[in-house]
């Protein structure tokens, strides 16, 4: 097979160099909004020396969210200690250790660029005793200090560590570290189907997360959960109605549905394209399983309009 796009298949990927310019047009339509809001957010980061995963992740909506007062901070350092076959942020060596003024800084950045609403996410931290559950409500606390009408939504890791017995109980003190410090949402995303989770998810399990979003629920049934899928591995819409069935199983109330785009050539291959009328299908059925709000588009990511309610 060569690497150029297959004539009869104009949304399967090319899984070589030019897997880049193969992509459909309707992942290029938009820019990536102002260069002063783009500037402006970018300098408050760099001078702190801390991160959003909107630049990090190099989300193609940065600006646009940007544009209304929203960003998702990327707590705990760059390097993660997972190794997931679709994810670009940093790692396969050990992180730095945290930087203990790293929840005023945070907060300092919200208050500067007036934000209206946070997502507070981290690369996995399995290194460190609670998982970087207490880092969650330390930076949580600082910006409400600043700022206390600033919403704050978590999208967490899956909190899974130590050894033996103690597995799932540790995991769910350290989730309801998280759930007592009231996050306005509760994100923890399974990332793609059953089938596929070994594969995309190295070191996950998606029995382990749909648990995270049951225990957060058990623990506070006030607090709104929520989950998104990359699209592109090499689901069927089947798989997908099974995985939107499996989360709502746990009660979930909102879900991100999004095109999976391959970072580099180290990064798995993107199987399909799927068509913006195949992510409207999907989001219709979505909402008729019950999810409150629903984002479901090429571009979508999982913080991307996390403020809205439907």
């Amino acid at each position: 097979m060569s690497a150029q796009t297959n004539p009869t298949n104009p949304t399967a990927a090319t899984p070589f160099r030019n897997e880049i310019e193969a992509m459909p047009d309707w992942l290029r339509r938009r820019g990536i909004g102002k260069a002063s809001e783009l500037s402006q957010v970018q300098r408050i980061i760099k001078q702190r020396q801390i991160h959003t995963i909107c630049e990090e992740g190099r989300c193609p909506n940065r600006g646009e969210c940007y544009g209304n007062q929203t960003a998702t901070f990327l707590l705990m350092g760059p390097t993660c200690t997972r190794a997931c076959g679709f994810c670009q942020v940093d790692k396969g060596h050990a992180p730095m250790p945290l930087d203990p003024q790293e929840p005023q800084k945070v907060a300092e950045a919200v208050q500067l660029l007036g934000l209206r609403y946070v997502v507070l996410t981290s690369v996995a931290r399995d290194d460190l005793a609670d998982g970087g559950a207490g880092w969650f409500v330390a930076t949580m606390d600082a910006i409400r200090d600043r700022t206390p009408e600033t919403q704050i939504e978590v999208l967490t890791a899956d909190f899974w560590g130590g050894q033996g017995a103690e597995l799932e109980r540790l995991q769910r003190e350290r989730i309801a570290t998280v759930v007592a410090a009231k996050p306005a949402c509760y994100n923890h995303n399974i990332e793609t189907v059953r089938r596929l989770q070994g594969r995309v998810r190295r070191g996950a399990k998606l029995e382990r997360s749909l648990g995270v979003l049951k225990i957060v629920k058990e623990l506070d049934s006030t607090i709104p959960t929520k989950s998104g899928l990359m699209l592109g591995h090499g689901e069927t819409q089947d798989e997908i109605i099974e995985a939107m069935a499996e989360l709502r199983a746990v009660d979930c109330d909102r879900l991100t549905l999004g095109q999976y785009m391959r970072p580099s050539l180290e990064h798995l291959p993107v199987q399909k394209y799927w068509t913006p009328e195949e992510f409207e299908q999907l989001g219709s059925v979505a909402r008729e399983m019950g999810f409150s709000h629903v984002r479901s588009g090429p571009l979508v990511r999982s913080s991307y309009h996390a403020g809205e309610a439907e």
